[in-house]
């Protein structure tokens, strides 16, 4: 079959970002034996007639979406993304008599509302490397299609059972041809994004990831990723972000990754999120061996009160350390506080605030208020402190700002970002 992937997403705040999970979706397709062509909404300047050309010159049987990102998860000054996503979803239907198929991190939170809303054709929640392939198989077929896990109809149908892949090297990492494809535009300035693992057993308060990922840890072979990482780095592609949510967890499989990369003699240059809880100065000096210039260190508070409401296992000495460690070994740090949570105070947000300062981070991301999404501890207390109601779908974006915050956070953050340049 005739297959054409469009990534919805058309935000670069921090860097531009490349669909690694399309991308890895639209090689599964490939390996099948589908046809497939890639149109990448950060690319173009015109969404409509480029999408329209495209729909019309490739003439596909499928269209694959992805969302991405339902908004931008900013309180203050929120943009809605799927308005815009939900707006192009409909004129493909308008205008295409293509199969469309929903998919993507945003998508799969809310699989059935934004199925329903748009109109498409099908939707898949969660990870659709083996899914996809096996629905563009029954389709080409004419088979029955109402045994696929995860896929939804939408009639309100769905999948009768949930699959995860225990074993992520039986997915296919992309081809470096799959990038350029991507952003032929920006092929130099590219940071590509590598998820060496999937799932994440933390149980954050106001996190969705556990949704769509799973709870349980699956890995990589650190020895296929180094071989991958090897056949982009002689494509000329030199920088990388490891989005996996904790690159620090477990310890010794970032250890035996590091080692891979330095026993291959690798040139790259990588940034990672590290969650800040006994980092260890031996892999502090490991990443950097191996090229690790900037860390998102996503401390969000550090009132224990405040961690303990989020759920967090980590302290105020566990940040400090692990600063202290990142500092010795040259890597640039960039801080996040999520401020607002359940039981904060305006004592408490200036607690956090004098220590990030005291850090002497490189750049300090503040965040007020916490999205709401569904099925989350943040979501359950949201509910029961009213600032919720049952019949709220948090499609819409919702933010939980604690009740004794309301008035004073905007103007106390607002106050320290105009003393602190290095905030952004």
């Amino acid at each position: 079959m005739k297959v054409l992937f469009i990534s919805l997403n058309r935000e670069s705040i921090n860097m531009r970002v490349v669909p690694l999970g399309l991308a890895c979706v639209a090689q599964s397709a490939i390996d099948a034996g589908h046809s497939v062509r890639i149109l990448d909404l950060l690319e173009v300047d015109n969404i409509s007639n480029s999408v329209k050309a495209e729909i019309y010159n490739f003439n596909p049987d499928v269209i694959g979406l992805s969302i991405r990102n339902i908004d931008n998860q900013d309180m203050e000054n929120t943009e809605f993304y799927y308005e815009k996503d939900r707006k192009i979803i409909k004129e493909i239907k308008n205008y295409s008599k293509s199969i469309v198929v929903l998919g993507g991190a945003g998508y799969s939170i809310y699989p059935d509302i934004i199925l329903k809303d748009t109109g498409a054709d099908f939707g898949i929640q969660g990870e659709g490397e083996k899914i996809f392939p096996l629905l563009l198989e029954k389709l080409s077929h004419n088979n029955p299609l109402n045994n696929i896990p995860q896929l939804y109809f939408n009639d309100g149908h769905q999948g009768k059972t949930k699959y995860i892949k225990t074993n992520l090297d039986k997915f296919p990492l992309p081809s470096p041809k799959l990038f350029w494809q991507f952003s032929e535009k920006h092929f130099d300035d590219l940071w590509i994004p590598v998820q060496t693992r999937r799932g994440c057993p933390l149980s954050c308060s106001y996190c969705s990831t556990a949704l769509i990922e799973g709870k349980i840890i699956r890995k990589r072979d650190p020895l296929k990723i180094v071989k991958w990482l090897k056949e982009l780095e002689d494509y000329g592609i030199n920088n990388f972000y490891f989005v996996d949510n904790t690159f620090n967890i477990p310890e010794s499989y970032a250890l035996e990754l590091c080692k891979a990369i330095i026993d291959a003699k690798l040139k790259i240059k990588w940034r990672c999120i590290i969650y800040p809880y006994k980092l260890s100065e031996k892999l502090c000096n490991a990443v950097a061996k191996t090229g690790c210039c900037e860390v998102s260190l996503g401390f969000e508070s550090v009132n224990d009160v405040v961690l303990k409401g989020m759920n967090k296992l980590y302290c105020k000495t566990d940040i400090e350390e692990a600063s202290k460690n990142l500092k010795k070994y040259g890597i640039k740090i960039v801080g996040f506080l999520m401020l607002g949570a359940p039981f904060d105070t305006v004592d408490s947000i200036k607690e956090s605030l004098d220590f990030a300062d005291s850090l002497e981070l490189d750049a300090l991301k503040i965040t007020t208020g916490i999205r709401i999404y569904p099925y989350t501890k943040l979501a359950e207390q949201a509910l029961i402190d009213g600032i919720i109601n049952k019949n709220d779908n948090l499609l819409t974006p919702r933010f939980y700002i604690s009740t004794s915050l309301k008035n004073n956070i905007c103007e106390i953050i607002t106050e320290f970002k105009s003393q602190h340049p290095y905030c952004i």
